[in-house]
């Protein structure tokens, strides 16, 4: 049976979102003007953010205050990937596809030497 939102602690939902919203712990702190360690406290449930922050918070990572309190109401999205991101992506793809044809040539070689198998 799958879990809903409300089966999460305050502290689950918000390393749910961040997570979503692909923001490291210490990015979302720096843009809530918190420190990195009270971020963690909330996400280990050792600490509560105050109201304005929960607002603030739910800004950031684009839900409703009613869904981090109380995981009612439309669960966060994960952001398309950034466009650096598939850059990256794109790159790896043409070294793996230059190796294969590297590969590939390597094998004609052999065979060759072989006698064409």
């Amino acid at each position: 049976m799958a879990s809903s939102s409300s089966d999460y602690t305050l502290g689950e939902r918000i390393c749910k979102a961040r997570d979503a919203s692909g923001l490291s712990t210490a990015q979302l702190a720096r843009r809530l003007g918190i420190k990195t360690a009270t971020l963690h406290s909330w996400e280990a449930d050792r600490s509560e953010p105050r109201s304005n922050k929960l607002v603030l918070l739910a800004g950031v990572l684009n839900v409703s205050p009613t869904w981090l309190l109380v995981g009612r109401g439309t669960p966060p999205v994960a952001d398309e990937p950034a466009a650096a991101d598939l850059d990256s992506v794109r790159v790896a793809l043409d070294r793996i596809q230059r190796q294969a044809q590297s590969l590939a040539d390597e094998i004609s070689v052999l065979q060759e030497r072989i006698g064409g198998a």
